[in-house]
This record gives structure tokens, sequence and C-alpha cells, in this order.
């Protein structure tokens, strides 16, 4: 058959089926084909949204892209809650059951590493914010005409010295707040990296992608065993300061999105080359 099937994640067999609550892409649900030791989750889609033209084009809308995403996750989170998984890309798509097998036989050792090295863990995410203090960002007044200067000659109450003055002490107050969220940042990712397996950092979030109030200084994500995710969330608890300029934000626990590496081995660099990391960012708010 030369239907499309939207592919979820990659898990081995698992006897409770997948959860009912797991609705995809378009409201469809998603189901389980299994070939020989794996188990892709799909769901069928529409050509016209999916084949490699529209799609092209889908991507470029976000409202469209976000849904994709939020199903996206909604079925993957879904079936992490009862095996483990490996989250693949968004929009990952094949050409009927026979393409999903060739998927499943082309990415076995991939795959069957990545279950490994991810059975029984979970990613949490942390976002530090930096939070605009009113005062320094309220703008000064504009400066004085040229004939209010003249008025107020050069002594130390002129109002082009003062206006120069409130200028120097906003751009101050605003330096010392990014210092302040740069080293806790810095602090946040050293101590917690101490609690988890493993750690990405991700670019900071901005524009569009940056829906929370403040300036994204860290966004970091680490792999956590699943019976220590109690512990890491209190972990970041005693970490989190009460200051007013800044903001912790965490997020989780989610299929191990970020620790996926499904980067193709003939891509690997020689040897004492860098090593390439596979980071997937496939999950929705991320």
């Amino acid at each position: 058959m030369n239907e499309l099937l939207y592919v979820y994640a990659v898990a081995r067999p698992f006897g409770t089926g997948v959860p009912t609550a797991a609705t995809g892409v378009g409201g469809l649900p998603a189901r389980p084909v299994e070939h020989d030791g794996l188990v892709a989750v799909v769901s069928d889609v529409r050509a016209e949204d999916f084949e490699e033209a529209p799609l092209r084009e889908r991507l470029e809308d976000l409202e469209w892209l976000a849904g994709t995403a939020r199903a996206h996750e909604s079925v993957v989170r879904a079936v992490s809650a009862v095996t483990g998984v490996v989250p693949l890309r968004l929009a990952t798509v094949c050409r009927g059951e026979s393409g999903v097998r060739r998927l499943l036989d082309e990415g076995r050792h991939r795959f069957t590493t990545n279950l490994d090295r991810l059975e029984g863990r979970v990613e949490w995410g942390v976002k530090l914010y930096a939070e605009s203090d009113p005062e320094a960002d309220r703008a000064p007044a504009a400066p004085p005409a040229p004939e209010q200067q003249a008025q107020g000659g050069e002594g130390a109450g002129s109002p082009g010295r003062d206006y120069l003055r409130r200028r120097l002490r906003s751009r101050q107050s605003r330096e010392k707040s990014w210092a302040h969220a740069d080293a806790l940042a810095r602090r946040l990712h050293t101590e917690l990296s101490r609690c988890a397996d493993g750690q990405r950092l991700h670019r900071p979030q901005s524009g569009q992608l940056a829906r929370a109030s403040g300036v994204n200084v860290l966004n970091a994500a680490f792999l956590v065993r699943r019976e220590e995710s109690d512990a890491f969330v209190g972990q970041v608890e005693r970490l989190t300061p009460r200051d007013a300029g800044v903001r912790v934000e965490l997020t989780g626990p989610w299929a191990p999105y970020s620790f996926a590496d499904l980067s193709d081995p003939s891509d690997a660099p020689p040897p004492g080359g860098q090593e390439r990391q596979g980071a997937q960012e496939g999950r929705a708010g991320t």
C-alpha cells in the first residue's frame, strides 16, 4: 500500500498495546508496527500534508507546526509511560508499513543502542530567565533641547548631565542583572549535572519560541533515572533563588528527546575528531 505513516517513536515489543490516549496527528489513533524485535508507533496522515512538496510549505506554518508538535509529544508521552522509547524527529514519515519496516531495519543498530542506553531514564528541562528591572528598563527622559542645555549651563545639575547620569545608571543596573543571572545559570548547570546521567545545553530561546517573560539565559536538558526524579526536582527547588530578578522553570518528565542519538555512523568524525552530538528537538515547548 502507498499510504503515508507518521512515525513517532521506536520501542521494543510491549504487551499492553498503544494507550488509547495516544491520539496522533490529525486526530487519528496511533498503532504499533512490529518487525523483528522492534516496534514503531505510527498513525496515518494525509498525503496533501505530508508528501515532500506540501510538507516543506507546512513546516513554514508556525500554527500548523505547533499543532503537529503537540500531537507528536502526546503520543510519545503516552507510550513512554508504559515502555522505554526512542522518540523520532518531528514529521518522520514512511510510505506504508513496508517503509516502516525498512526504517527499522536500516536503523536497527542505532535504535537498539539508544534503547539500551536510555532504558529507565527520563528528560527534565531547566530554563533560567533574567527578569527585567522596570526601573532599569524605563527609558530615560529624552535629552533636553539645545536651548534648555544653554539655559542650564554645564553645572552639576544641568539637564544634559542629569540625562547622561540616568542613562549610565540604567545601563549599569542591566549589566549587574545579566552578570548575576549568568553566574546563577552556571551554578545551576554545574550542580544539576552532578545529579544526572547526562546533560545537553540548547540554545536560549528567543522571539516566538520564548513564550515566557524575561530573557532566557539557560536552556538545559538533563537525563535522569526515573526513580531519582523526585530527588532531582528537590535539588532544582533548593538551588532556585528567591531573587526577584531571576526565574527558574522546570519541565518534565519527558521522553529523552535530547539524548536520542540517531546520527548515521557513516557521518561520524574520524578517530581523534570531535564527538558529534545528536540532540533531538522535536518536543513541543522546548
